[in-house]
């Protein structure tokens, strides 16, 4: 027999977080913890992480979905079937922390060189969108830190300035040295989509995240075969939770790349659905994190170590928080790592 419970808890950031969708000052997440009624001495902790805007959950309705799948919690496996399509996050927290429970709530989920210390995951460093000076520096602190791939937000501030930075960061620093990917967040409209994704392909760009808003397969598929530059798709993965409505989606559109967030999909084991897709299909693909704290984070990177290939992750989001639940994550020289030395300090939920 289990037990539940969850914890609320508002995670602030270091510094207003600029996106297409506005600016976060900080941001909601909910820690479920499930015991087993014979050794209440073990829990399991999963974060439910929403992001406003893009999560697909319904908010109003979240806190109470939580509470009663914690007062039902040994009947889980229902809740999944007939409620977990409608609470992705939840549903991505319940299953972390069933498999936290399981490894006897380390935080650790299997025994492998990355949970041992001895290997990180590389990945890309993530510049949020502002003005062309604020944006110049944050390329400088990553490049000065080890990092050899930038993710940078765009789409929030004049088209042409942003050519501008990216010309400038290309003029400095060569594909040799630095691999450059952006994230439109679906800013381009589909008449001009086109045209921009052209003017984007003299940078020598990696790749752009999701150039229109989903939910337009036939005019993405259009632009995945005449853009330029690589297309990753990203929003128009959440709320596709059918094999067939998945497969139907990438046949369709012929991605370059998919990028998979776990808590936006449904959990780690629609994520691996979805990557066994993409393998054999042929399209390459990358993990991101979705705004978590630590919680959240180890979970995806511990599945991402096993199962991701070699490509950057998108896993730098661990450092933005003033207030994030201190944890043997750290980021050296570009890469992601799990020093366990430095243990869990989990005060801060039992003072939430």
């Amino acid at each position: 027999m289990l037990r539940a419970s969850y914890i609320p808890y508002r995670l602030v950031f270091r510094r207003p977080a600029g996106t297409s969708r506005g600016v976060l000052h900080t941001k909601e997440s909910w820690f479920i913890i499930v015991q087993k009624q014979s050794d209440l001495s073990v829990s399991g902790i999963g974060e439910c992480s929403l992001i406003p805007g893009l999560s697909p959950d319904d908010r109003e309705r979240f806190e109470p979905e939580l509470q009663h799948l914690c007062e039902n919690i040994n009947d889980y496996e229902n809740w999944i079937e007939m409620r977990g399509a409608l609470f992705p996050s939840i549903r991505f927290g319940l299953e972390t922390a069933l498999e936290d429970l399981s490894y006897g709530g380390t935080r650790i989920f299997g025994q492998n060189e990355f949970s041992a210390g001895l290997k990180g995951i590389p990945i890309n460093g993530l510049i949020w969108m502002g003005e062309p000076d604020f944006m110049k520096r944050q390329i400088r602190e990553k490049l000065e830190s080890g990092f050899d791939c930038i993710k940078i937000k765009i789409g929030a501030i004049d088209f042409e300035k942003e050519l501008e930075l990216l010309r400038w960061i290309r003029n400095e620093y060569g594909p040799e040295s630095i691999e450059i990917r952006v994230d439109a967040n679906g800013a381009f409209s589909p008449e001009e989509a086109l045209d921009k994704l052209k003017r984007l392909s003299t940078i020598g760009l990696h790749s752009i995240e999701q150039p229109i808003m989903p939910g337009q397969a036939e005019i993405m598929a259009g632009l995945c075969e005449k853009s330029p530059v690589p297309i990753a798709l990203d929003e128009e993965l959440i709320g596709i939770n059918d094999p067939v409505s998945r497969r139907k989606l990438l046949n369709t559109i012929n991605p370059p790349y998919v990028i998979f967030k776990p808590s936006l999909l449904g959990g780690l084991s629609a994520t691996a659905s979805w990557a066994m897709l993409a393998d054999t299909l042929g399209i390459n693909w990358w993990v991101t994190s979705a705004l978590e704290s630590n919680i959240g984070l180890n979970a995806i990177a511990q599945w991402t170590y096993l199962n991701a290939g070699t490509m950057h992750q998108g896993l730098g989001t661990g450092q933005l928080y003033t207030n994030n639940i201190p944890s043997p994550l750290v980021i050296e020289r570009g890469q992601l790592f799990y020093r366990p030395e430095l243990g869990w300090d989990l005060n801060a939920l039992q003072n939430a």
